[in-house]
C-alpha cells in the first residue's frame, strides 16, 4: 500500500535532501476574512477542498476548532475510478480531496475558506501543489449548496481584486456530485508519521502557520477519522 503511495505524494525521501531549493515549502499568506458569509445555523455542514496531497489539507483541517471530522477521498470524478492507484493516473477527473463536517456555530463556511486559501496550499498553483503533479492534484472547491458557491465565488473574486496574491486565483469552484473516502492507510497521515520526511518538509509548517495566523481557531488535538463523531 505505502509502496504506491510514494508514487503520487512524490517519494521525498531520497529527493528531499538532494534538491532542497526546487522542493521548498508553501508559505503561508495573511488573508482578510470573506466579506460575505453564510450565517450561523443549527446542526452540522460540510465542505469539500481539493489543494494538492490530501495528507496536508486533511491535518491542518483536523486542528480547526469547530471542524468534527475531515476525511480524505476523491471528488470529481466516478465511483468506479475512486481508487488511489487510478487516480494517481491524472486521467479520472479526480481530485484527492478532503470532505470536512464541521458545527457552523462554531466555525463558519468562510473562515475555512480563509484557511482553506491562508494555510492548506498555494491557489495560484495550476494542476500542481508543491512537489506533486497532475490534474489530480488541482485547487478545487467542490460546494454542497448554492449558498456556499456564492460565499466560495464572492471571495475568490475579493482576494483577486485585492491582489492578495502575486498571480491570479486558479482554484475551480464546481458543484460536488459526489466524495468519495480514500484508503484507509490515507487517513490521518500526517497525524500518524508525523517524522515521515514528505510531511515533515510539506506539511508540518502548515500546522505551524495555521497555530501562528489562527490562533483562535486553533486546537493542539486533532480530530481523527477513526474518533470523530458526526
Amino acid at each position: 500500500m505505502m509502496k504506491s503511495r510514494l508514487l503520487g505524494c512524490l517519494a521525498l525521501g531520497g529527493l528531499l535532501f538532494s534538491a532542497p531549493l526546487a522542493l521548498s515549502a508553501e508559505q503561508a499568506v495573511r488573508l482578510p476574512a470573506p466579506s460575505i458569509d453564510e450565517p450561523a445555523q443549527a446542526g452540522s455542514e460540510t465542505a469539500v477542498f481539493a489543494g494538492g496531497c490530501f495528507w496536508g489539507v486533511q491535518g491542518v483541517f483536523q486542528h480547526v476548532k469547530g471542524v468534527t471530522n475531515a476525511v480524505s477521498g476523491y471528488a470529481g470524478g466516478s465511483g468506479d475510478t475512486a481508487s488511489y492507484e487510478t487516480v494517481s493516473s491524472g486521467k479520472t477527473g479526480h481530485a484527492e480531496s478532503v470532505k470536512v463536517t464541521f458545527d457552523p456555530k462554531q466555525v463558519s463556511y468562510g473562515k475555512l475558506l480563509q484557511i482553506f486559501f491562508s494555510v492548506a496550499h498555494n491557489p495560484t498553483q495550476l494542476n500542481y501543489q508543491g512537489p506533486d503533479r497532475g490534474t489530480q492534484y488541482r485547487s478545487a472547491i467542490f460546494v454542497a449548496s448554492d449558498e456556499q458557491k456564492k460565499v466560495a465565488q464572492a471571495y475568490v473574486a475579493q482576494l483577486d481584486t485585492a491582489k492578495a496574491f502575486p498571480k491570479p486565483i486558479v482554484t475551480k469552484i464546481s458543484g460536488l456530485d459526489g466524495f468519495y473516502p480514500a484508503e484507509a492507510y490515507h487517513q490521518d497521515f500526517l497525524t500518524l508519521n508525523p517524522t515521515y520526511p514528505y510531511i515533515v518538509y510539506n506539511d508540518m509548517p502548515k500546522i505551524d502557520n495555521l497555530k501562528s495566523i489562527f490562533p483562535a481557531d486553533f486546537k493542539a488535538e486533532p480530530v481523527l477519522v477513526s474518533k470523530a463523531k458526526t
